[in-house]
């Protein structure tokens, strides 16, 4: 700017500002540069202003939206005025403006002006009337227009077909392009075409959305001049990660010959919104290493929900410090709200709720996110006082907030504040205005909260507004308390079922222990053409566990297989079950057949390997999790505890119970000082176990004291265990358990009158010991054994074998140990 003043000032000095062409060239560097306030002062010492000067100055003030009103007042001079007058580029340049106005009657205004003035078919302005109809929604009116126009150029074609995908008429811009392509002839699509049509092909759906967009790919490797527009392979980049192809985005990726902020924003957001976690954070990674471009608020958005995945708090942390190191980053509540989001994800509540704090300029996503964490961490205080404030602040509450106070409460089962929420929902005219979600969600509440009352009489009360996720959330309410019969009716009563209602059956049965029927309702879903997705092979899964059906856990396997079921949760579920019916084998093959594991993978291999006794194993398998960047959780170290508990590696789990607090900065749970007595106890440790249980700064339970009991009686350590039985006693006196060990414990010391002693109490206290059951599956076939039960065809058979093995065993035990 100043140098361009220097150069006005030397055109005076010259006395060259007397030449129109020179004086054109002034205005359009302050029009160009922004200076308005000079750009307006040069235009008013013109003695002589024709169109070009005109458009000139209506060119610089239409560039900011800040001046679009200075821009109206001076077309309406210029129109006012003989001469000069209007040209197509005028009105090409002040209709976008009289667009983002917002007024119709200013628009139609324009139109009419137009169509007085005769430029009506002429491109410039056909195309500028096309592109303001379509931004408005009116795209009958754009089409007339587009109709109308006598030379119709590519850019007249791509703002009728922005205009339909903008307003969401898919059919519409694809004869539009149809159009372009086989009946004009002489036209050619252009970049802006291709990236317009483009992601219209994502929401075709897989088949004919792929086979479009691979049609469009091919022409555009035809065209030169298009493969060599980033835009282009921007759009098709995203066209890819939009259908899940995540492969062929990777490999147009890697053959760019130029990549762009927009290239590597598309490619980090696509690899998370398809799940691929830790490539999203390694291409960020890749883009951080070029330091060419600075990051925008797109990347951050993009990765930080990766890292939340990942739970990899140092690199978000690291973003979070860049963030601070760059304002216009800090300023943008967006980014503000993604670390909130990254914080609740990640388990740090704290370190959100600060960073809440610090936001600039908080929107109702900035509440309602730290609300989303509060509640789901069930921290009643904290959650009620920010409420609070968000109301004294006057922010103004929406569905979402609705929903996750419901969501709220009925964890809780909180029924007084569930009915408080549904009347300010009421009073607030949010229920009327919002989506059926929340009419769901609040069927849900009550029903979590056991009133099926309330829940009935709210979907009787729904009048034909009910739609298949309301049943859904009926159906949910009714298995949730085990009542069949009533979520059968729901279930029958259906004008249409989707495949999550199938799943809700299959899941619901499954859990109330009515596998028949659970396996009955996966048949149904099948016979009725659908095919079962992820979810319904994870909710037929507990099924294959009740019933210990290797068999049918293959099956479900295979199909998940067949099905490419990329779904890691899925995994985990498989391989949990595989544990629970004794192939740990098959459940180690599918741990390493899963490329990206999560938390919940490396938990379920580490119950696995726990539940087998393989405590080598599961460490190691925790060490690989530790080195892949994941922060352990309780789960999973409790995993790991029982895992060397097992295995009697007693050194091994005291170092991962002393890296809770030192290395994890956790504090032990309850069940985590179980794990170590019973490690301690199983060692032969007793009184070190005692000790441990006496420094606790935990009192401790009922599980901690009856796992001593247990340890003293397999060391026949009756001393001990009459100390340990005493405090038991104190805190859990109906489990029959108890009695029974501690009465063995007086019978291993031939104390009979303490094992006499025990049998009172039982009997004094009617308690009785609930028969043992075992079952397993021999080809295909379960058998079931109870104990007292002599029922099985082959018993006599089973019998003569564990006679057999029995006399093995002591046998082997006479022999002379060498």
């Amino acid at each position: 700017t100043n140098l361009g003043k220097a150069l006005h000032s030397h055109v005076i000095k010259q006395g060259h500002n007397s030449c129109q062409s020179v004086v054109k060239a002034l205005l359009n560097m302050y029009a160009k540069c922004k200076e308005f306030e000079d750009c307006q002062k040069l235009f008013d010492e013109i003695k002589l202003h024709d169109t070009v000067i005109w458009n000139i100055l209506l060119s610089g003030f239409a560039g900011s939206r800040n001046h679009d009103s200075k821009v109206m007042g001076l077309f309406n001079v210029l129109r006012a005025v003989q001469d000069p007058k209007p040209s197509p580029v005028t009105l090409a340049i002040v209709l976008p403006v009289f667009t983002r106005s917002g007024v119709l009657g200013a628009r139609m205004s324009m139109h009419a002006y137009v169509i007085k003035s005769g430029m009506g078919s002429q491109t410039l302005v056909g195309n500028a009337l096309v592109s303001m109809y379509a931004k408005c929604g009116l795209v009958l009116d754009a089409s007339t227009v587009f109709d109308g126009i006598t030379d119709k150029d590519v850019v007249s074609y791509n703002a009728l077909i922005a205009g339909s995908a903008e307003n969401k008429l898919v059919n519409n811009a694809f004869q539009i392009f149809s159009r372009m392509i086989e009946f004009e002839g002489t036209l050619m699509p252009n970049y802006a075409t291709i990236a317009n049509i483009l992601p219209l092909c994502a929401s075709l759906g897989d088949t004919i959305g792929y086979k479009m967009g691979k049609e469009i790919h091919c022409y555009v490797l035809r065209r030169t001049e298009l493969e060599e527009e980033i835009t282009v392979i921007n759009a098709l980049l995203s066209f890819y990660l939009r259908m899940g192809i995540t492969r062929e985005a990777q490999s147009l990726f890697r053959t760019m010959k130029f990549r762009d902020l927009v290239s590597w924003n598309s490619i980090i957001a696509g690899y998370a919104s398809n799940g691929e976690w830790l490539r999203s954070l390694l291409t960020f990674r890749e883009f951080v290493d070029l330091k060419m471009i600075d990051l925008d608020p797109v990347t951050l958005i993009s990765v930080l929900p990766a890292c939340a995945q990942l739970c990899n708090l140092q690199v978000g942390k690291e973003l979070h410090g860049y963030v601070f190191r760059h304002p216009s980053l800090f300023e943008d509540t967006s980014v503000g709200n993604a670390l909130i989001s990254f914080y609740a994800k990640c388990g740090c509540t704290e370190a959100a709720y600060q960073t809440f704090l610090l936001i600039p300029h908080r929107d109702l996503i900035s509440w309602n996110t730290l609300l989303d964490d509060f509640g789901g961490n069930l921290l009643e205080t904290k959650f009620v006082y920010l409420l609070h404030w968000m109301f004294v602040d006057g922010i103004k509450a929406d569905s979402v907030t609705v929903l996750t106070i419901l969501q709220f409460y009925a964890n809780l089962s909180r029924i007084n504040n569930v009915k408080e929420t549904h009347g300010f929902a009421l009073r607030s005219g949010i229920l009327f205005d919002s989506e059926p979600t929340l009419v769901n969600a609040l069927l849900d509440a009550y029903a979590k909260c056991g009133n099926m009352e309330y829940t009935f009489k709210i979907f009787n009360n729904l009048s034909g507004k009910s739609n298949v996720i309301t049943y859904n959330s009926m159906i949910s309410g009714y298995l949730a308390y085990g009542s069949h019969k009533e979520a059968n009716n729901i279930f029958g009563s259906m004008p249409e079922k989707d495949l999550t209602t199938w799943n809700l059956m299959i899941r619901g049965h499954a859990q109330n222990e009515c596998p028949m029927e659970a396996f009955n309702f996966f048949h149904e879903l099948q016979d009725h053409g659908m095919k079962p997705d992820a979810m319904t092979i994870m909710s037929i899964l507990p099924v294959c566990g009740q019933m210990a059906s290797v068999h049918l856990l293959r099956q479900c396997h295979g199909y998940s297989v067949r099905a490419c079921f990329h779904d890691v949760h899925l995994n985990a579920a498989l391989l949990d079950v595989y544990s629970k019916s004794g192939s740990i084998s098959s459940a180690y093959k599918l741990y390493l057949s899963t490329p990206w594991k999560d938390l919940v993978l490396f938990t379920a291999m580490l119950g696995g390997y726990a539940m087998h006794g393989m405590g080598q194993e599961a460490i190691q398998v925790f060490r690989q999790m530790l080195d892949c960047g994941l922060k352990p959780d309780h789960v999973v170290i409790t995993a790991v505890l029982s895992a060397c508990r097992h295995s009697g590696l007693v050194n091994e789990g005291l170092m991962i119970f002393y890296s809770i607090d030192k290395v994890h900065n956790m504090k032990p749970s309850m069940e985590q000082y179980a794990c170590v007595v019973d490690l301690l106890a199983r060692g032969g440790r007793i009184k070190e176990a005692f000790s441990f249980v006496k420094q606790m700064p935990l009192a401790a339970n009922a599980n901690i004291w009856g796992t001593l009991l247990g340890a003293c009686k397999t060391h026949h350590d009756v001393d001990m265990g009459c100390v340990v039985a005493e405090k038991l006693l104190e805190t859990e006196m109906s489990d029959i358990g108890n009695y029974v060990v501690l009465s063995n414990l007086y019978a291993a010391d031939a104390r009979w009158d303490g094992v006499l002693e025990m049998r009172k109490m039982m009997k004094t206290r009617d308690m009785k010991k609930p028969a043992g059951c075992s079952w397993i599956e021999v080809g295909n076939c379960k058998n079931v054994f109870v104990a007292g039960d002599y029922s099985h065809p082959d018993r006599s058979f089973i019998y003569s074998l564990l006679n057999n093995l029995d006399t093995q065993i002591k046998e082997l035990h006479k022999l002379p140990h060498i």
